[in-house]
């Protein structure tokens, strides 16, 4: 089962940006999809973003704004988030969507404020 260490997040203004990691226990070369996705206080956790070998989507309002790249020779995966607004902020985690049951690592909190 792998794991995932995500990083990189902060407090940011609004319109700013911020670039999360997602670092793997192992490689990530076999894995099909990965996705990051994100828990508001008091919300579900919602799926913001995955990446296949060959395909990348990015989901609802982060549409435009927020790109999702994998790095295999790193087993890493990033999500470059421009644009940021206050309803960005979250705690943001990474995952492999096809693994049961799904492996929740602590995530990275995401606080975009004036």
């Amino acid at each position: 089962q792998v794991q995932f260490v995500e990083s990189g997040g902060g407090l940011v203004q609004p319109g700013g940006s911020l670039r999360l990691s997602c670092a793997a226990s192992r490689s990530i070369f076999s894995i099909y999809t990965i996705g990051w996705y994100r828990q508001a206080p008091g919300k579900q956790r919602e799926l913001v973003a995955t990446i296949t070998r060959g395909e990348s989507t990015v989901y609802g309002d982060a549409k435009g704004r927020f790109a999702i790249s994998r790095d295999n020779a790193k087993n890493t995966v990033y999500l470059q988030m421009n644009s940021l607004k206050p309803e960005d902020t979250a705690v943001y985690y990474c995952r492999d969507v096809s693994q049961l049951p799904p492996y929740w690592g602590q995530g990275t909190q995401v606080t975009v404020s004036s």
